[in-house]
């Protein structure tokens, strides 16, 4: 894709959204699937907008931890929601930029033509995540399976010992790096200086952040309320994560938690495990002001990134936005306001620091010049993944919506959507009004 996003005449708006309340794993979303979720937020989408399900072109939408039993969550939702079977549907996957993938093949479906109206996003849960055995006791159970009569079933399991029945949760780990997520973070705090008391400063502030946001109503239109099951007797309304009550004291007592002994990586300056999802409503712009939707911001262009996952997993952005603003023929000083995903600290103070290093971007970009200094005071204006949550595939989709209702309600601007990911993964994103 070279230049602004219009292509055959045809421009990508983004004219709605949804997400759920963002709740801590294994707390209120506990008796919800990832489908559940992601169907529940896309039906309340097209209800809130008034679109017929057969309106729809495509459904486009992602989880990271899948589940075994629906690994086609796209199709999925399209069947939970009553769409015509017709709908096209598939998923992605891009570990924490999955919903960002969706929504860059939503726009290019709609830029060729071969779609008007795309729903795209993802969804997870951390609280029902796939539970996985040794690979003795899948041989096991396959020969067990396998047996012709009840004996041989029998003794297919006699070779099974008490300690292979251990179950393996997902490893939230890289599998070439062998690095965690939080690993990771602790060599890029160590590699690029950045010191414990900044980082537990900045995550206070993205708390405050939210909690200000929450206050103020700006997540009132984004944000769905959910009948929490079985009994549907509590709905939840608002995300569960944001403290009022955090203090920078309150961080400095966090014990770390992935470098016990010299780390500064901790549970309160990194995102937490969460459940929930989001998704946003693309259209051709002419579809869009033929349907009587107003358009709240046009995706102007992206760009994605590879980096060696066994240096500093987590520079994603430093190297996704050059080329999306490349792309967008912009610089970063054309862009009014940034949202950058929190996956820890020190990872947004890494890649702060990153974007407005000239020796850096001379170094890993090649490139004369730095990408940009950061303007702290239009970053993340109302919080983060920190305190707002990280449902994997759900926060592209969060980041999109925010930033296309703030460009909607300033009624001009720029703005730039980029996420780190696993694997050394970068997305960006950039939107305009």
């Amino acid at each position: 894709m070279a230049g602004p996003g219009v292509h055959y005449g045809r421009r990508v708006a983004i004219v709605g959204g949804l997400r759920t309340p963002f709740m801590k794993a294994g707390t209120k979303y506990r008796d919800l699937t990832t489908l559940d979720l992601g169907a529940a937020v896309t039906n309340e989408l097209l209800h809130r907008s008034n679109l017929e399900p057969d309106q729809i072109d495509e459904v486009i939408a992602g989880a990271v931890v899948a589940d075994v039993g629906a690994p086609n969550i796209a199709r999925e939702i399209v069947m939970r929601c009553n769409m015509p079977a017709s709908v096209d549907a598939y998923s992605v996957s891009r570990a924490c930029a999955t919903s960002t993938q969706a929504i860059v093949n939503g726009a290019r479906s709609i830029l060729f033509g071969e779609a008007d109206v795309v729903i795209a996003g993802g969804s997870d849960t951390l609280s029902k995540p796939p539970i996985m055995y040794d690979e003795k006791v899948v041989d096991v159970l396959m020969a067990a399976n396998a047996a012709k009569d009840l004996p041989s079933k029998v003794k297919a399991f006699t070779r099974l010992r008490p300690g292979d029945l251990a179950p393996r949760p997902p490893a939230l780990a890289d599998l070439a790096s062998g690095l965690t997520m939080g690993a990771s973070a602790e060599k890029m705090a160590r590699e690029n200086e950045i010191s414990r008391e900044s980082q537990d400063q900045y995550a206070y502030e993205s708390h405050m952040k939210a909690v200000a946001a929450w206050e103020k109503g700006v997540f009132d239109e984004e944000v769905m309320a959910l009948p929490i099951p079985p009994k549907f007797r509590e709905t939840a309304t608002q995300d569960g994560i944001p403290r009022a009550d955090s203090t920078i004291e309150k961080l400095s007592t966090l014990r770390p938690a992935f470098d016990k002994k010299y780390g500064s990586v901790t549970a309160g300056n990194s995102s937490p495990l969460t459940d929930g999802a989001a998704v946003v409503l693309l259209m051709e712009e002419k579809t869009a002001k033929k349907l009587g939707f107003e358009i709240k911001a046009y995706i102007r262009s992206w760009g994605f990134a590879g980096l060696d996952p066994s240096w500093q997993m987590l520079m994603g952005p430093s190297f996704a936005t050059p080329i999306a603003l490349d792309r967008g023929e912009l610089t970063l000083a054309d862009i009014d306001f940034i949202d950058m995903h929190e996956a820890f600290a020190a990872q947004m103070l890494s890649n702060i620091k990153a974007f407005g290093s000239a020796e850096w971007a001379k170094k890993h970009l090649d490139r004369d010049e730095a990408i940009g200094e950061i303007d702290m005071e239009n970053l993340n204006l109302y919080g983060g993944s920190i305190s707002l949550g990280h449902p994997f595939a759900a926060t592209g989709a969060r980041q999109a919506l925010t930033v296309a209702n703030e460009l909607q309600r300033r009624d001009k601007g720029t703005a730039l959507v980029t996420q780190c990911a696993a694997g050394g993964l970068g997305a960006a994103l950039v939107l305009e009004r």
